[in-house]
């Protein structure tokens, strides 16, 4: 975890309760398979808050074998693409003629992406198994801090849950990007020709921030 959280971590009014939440995942990870390792929970924190340019709000980690790495939507090298990383790269290629094929985004990360979940853990095979640990109080929190630290950042929200956390941003020193989720359940109702990446770009370059390289 880069410092810039510390603070952030340290003021959080339920810490003790995270606390308590990890005792409890390193008790199941006694008898279970957790995602991702304990070692990538909190991943996505390398990335220091002031060089955050965009963050796109996943639900929860993957939750099969080798997938799960600490960021929203990216799986480990050599992983083969999950169904929503696969429409996220076909609108990629439409919106900016982009064509990706590893599924690793540690080179959006490093560029200011920063890839939330709102949930950090999960078990294997159990979609949002551990949606009612007390995740959701903590990314809300830290949803709410990145909007009033920071200035002019670009919040993706693909789907009705991530649109639903709009009530912790400020529209108006942010840029908000809504569509549906890229999931195959709902590609097709508004996510595909949305243009989520072209449009962070022109405002990226428009406030004098260097764009993403996609």
């Amino acid at each position: 975890m880069h410092k810039s959280w510390q603070e952030i971590f340290k003021n959080y009014p339920k810490r003790e309760e995270v606390s308590r939440l990890l005792d409890e995942i390193n008790e199941k990870r006694k008898v279970s398979t957790i995602f991702p390792p304990e070692n990538q929970v909190f991943r996505v924190f390398n990335l220091p808050l002031k060089e955050i340019k965009v963050l796109i709000l996943g639900q929860d980690p993957y939750h099969n074998d080798g997938q799960a790495c600490g960021l929203s939507f990216s799986v480990n090298d050599g992983i083969a693409l999950p169904k929503s990383l696969i429409n996220i790269y076909k609108e990629l290629e439409d919106d900016l003629a982009i064509r990706r094929a590893n599924g690793n985004l540690e080179d959006w990360h490093r560029q200011g992406v920063f890839l939330l979940n709102a949930v950090l853990t999960v078990e294997k095979n159990k979609p949002a198994s551990h949606s009612k640990l007390g995740w959701e109080d903590f990314t809300d929190y830290i949803i709410k801090e990145i909007s009033d630290r920071s200035e002019s950042i670009v919040f993706i929200l693909w789907g009705s849950f991530a649109r639903g956390k709009k009530k912790f941003i400020d529209s108006k020193k942010h840029y908000i990007i809504e569509s549906a989720h890229p999931s195959p359940l709902s590609a097709y109702r508004g996510f595909f020709g949305s243009k989520p990446f072209s449009k962070s770009n022109e405002y990226l370059k428009k406030i004098g921030k260097s764009e993403i390289k996609w």
